[in-house]
């Protein structure tokens, strides 16, 4: 009991400190950047799907700039509100190549604030749903009715008692608005149609091939239900179960990691260091204060930018309130939106030099992908030639609804620094592929007389896709691979090796084990 108690309690702290490091970490890496126009399938705004050449796609990567950044223009882009066309790299492979299974990780869609800032008025944003409000997609009637039929899924304790819509004329602190649902009906709808002539699914798919994961925060299962429904439309309820991860982290039963803690604490106060002293970050905070008539501290306790963002991505103006006796009153403004925005930008920077995060994220990160090894070597094996095949078959889909600090570590941990930090409804996607054996790296054998000829099974690769763009060859674990040589896709044993082994270089160790209590296995 005692060591079950210490356990929780780790968890609790871990939660908090989490929540902390989200704030501070929130709507980095927004750096607008040169579009790039491509040939290839793509979603329109309205929720259907071209062929033709489409609109310009933003990279995930930043490009270098010759003078700074616009603090603000990276701030839209984060919102990533559903009224353009969108393209997607999923489902692209070389001809003849089998794909064998995906795996999603993806951040809710846009929410209502989660604080408020003190004496202004909450900005007025419905969070039912209706088809008749802006943004809207084709699918949604067709899904608010399925999501009237989830009784019939099988849900772990305690998602069963949390609804599966958001349901509030006013939204609740953090609850998932319209534009987010609609956000992960695209996002489902685009890689259904990525995938569709993969045969990744077959028509009746069995309960075992479909793993959907979640937090137990409302947000995060409504997103998780949007995508799952655009990408398998009118899903069998009866074949789902729907899996609670306790922590943000996804890190099950290995969540104990004394020394991940050690470094989140370390970031945390490099953070703060480097935010007290920016003295135009620190005026920009009075004179706030001064216009909405409280204490400094108050203010930056309320984490304005929060609540701001929301304003900005809503169209809904900067809040103000008026003008009393003591003079205080006004509005806030853009310029002072900007100063925060220009700050969490330098900290970027900084965070990347320091390299605290990154030894967080490796520890933090580690327990998802090594069940996303797992769940790959199972597939691939499952998909032997010869093998007899499992009955009901492997976990060839799985989808895992997360939060901006399960994504943004995630992203570290496979090296992908310069990636921009998770916007809305961003999505980290694995894909598991598989050569054709007749381009094996040596060629078959000629069968000599009363031999069987044997042919070798095809080679696995790995391709890593963010926000529908390929940057596998930025990983770790690819990015000195020549693709230009004989095999132009990473191979799966790189990412194996990274996981099991190579990630913990940077902190001096061999293992989870060692690397997170100083010794070895």
């Amino acid at each position: 009991m005692l060591a079950r108690n210490r356990f929780l309690l780790l968890v609790v702290v871990g939660g908090a400190a989490l929540a902390i490091l989200s704030l501070s970490l929130q709507f980095l890496n927004l750096i607008p950047t040169t579009p790039a126009v491509e040939q290839r399938p793509f979603q329109t705004a309205d929720g259907g799907v071209g062929g033709a050449l489409g609109k310009s796609r933003k990279r995930v990567f930043p490009v270098p700039h010759t003078q700074e950044p616009d603090p603000v223009a990276g701030a839209y882009e984060y919102c990533n509100t559903p009224n353009r066309s969108e393209q997607a790299l999923e489902g692209h492979s070389l001809p003849d190549y089998k794909l064998l299974s995906v795996q999603i990780m993806i951040r809710h869609g846009d929410r209502y604030p989660i604080y408020s800032i003190p004496k202004t008025k909450r900005p007025a944003i419905d969070c039912t749903l209706s088809s008749s409000r802006k943004p809207s997609h084709p699918l949604l009637n067709s899904f608010i009715s399925h999501m009237g039929q989830g009784g019939q899924g099988h849900w772990e304790s305690p998602l069963s008692s949390v609804p599966r819509l958001p349901n509030h004329s006013a939204c609740e602190m953090g609850e998932l608005t319209q534009t987010g649902v609609v956000q992960h009906l695209r996002n489902g709808q685009l890689l259904h149609h990525a995938y569709k002539h993969h045969n990744l699914l077959p028509p009746k798919w069995s309960p075992r091939q479909v793993w959907v994961e979640t937090t137990g925060k409302s947000r995060t299962l409504q997103s998780g239900l949007a995508f799952l429904y655009g990408f398998i439309p009118d899903f069998d309820w009866s074949k789902l179960t729907v899996r609670h991860q306790w922590s943000t982290l996804f890190c099950g039963s290995a969540c104990d990691c004394p020394a991940r803690n050690r470094y989140l604490e370390e970031e945390q106060k490099r953070q703060y260091r480097i935010r007290v002293s920016d003295t135009e970050l620190e005026k920009t905070y009075v004179d706030m204060a001064r216009t909405l008539g409280v204490l400094t501290r108050q203010l930056r306790a309320a984490n304005p930018i929060d609540s701001l963002l929301c304003h900005l991505c809503h169209g809904i103006s900067f809040p103000c309130v008026p003008v009393g006796e003591s003079g205080a009153g006004g509005c806030l403004t853009m310029a002072q939106f900007a100063v925060i925005r220009r700050q969490q930008l330098d900290d970027e920077v900084d965070r990347r030099q320091a390299k605290l995060y990154h030894k967080y994220a490796i520890m933090a990160m580690y327990p998802y992908l090594n069940r996303t090894a797992t769940k790959m070597e199972r597939v691939a094996r499952d998909n032997e030639a010869g093998r007899q095949r499992r009955a009901g078959g492997e976990e060839v889909f799985t989808l895992s609804s997360a939060h901006d600090v399960t994504v943004a570590p995630l992203l570290s941990a496979l090296g992908l620094e310069e990636a921009r930090f998770p916007r809305f409804a961003a999505r980290l996607v694995f894909e598991l592929w598989k050569s054709p054996p007749a381009i094996q790296g040596q060629p078959k054998k000629k069968a000599g007389k009363g031999e069987k000829s044997k042919a070798k099974d095809g080679e696995l690769f790995l391709r890593v896709l963010y926000n529908g763009e390929d940057v596998t060859f930025h990983t770790t674990f690819c990015r000195t691979h020549d693709r230009h040589a004989g095999q132009p896709l990473c191979p799966l044993k790189n990412f194996l090796s990274f996981v099991r082994k190579d990630m913990f270089r940077v902190v001096n160790a061999t293992s989870y084990q060692e690397a997170c209590y100083g010794r070895p296995v």
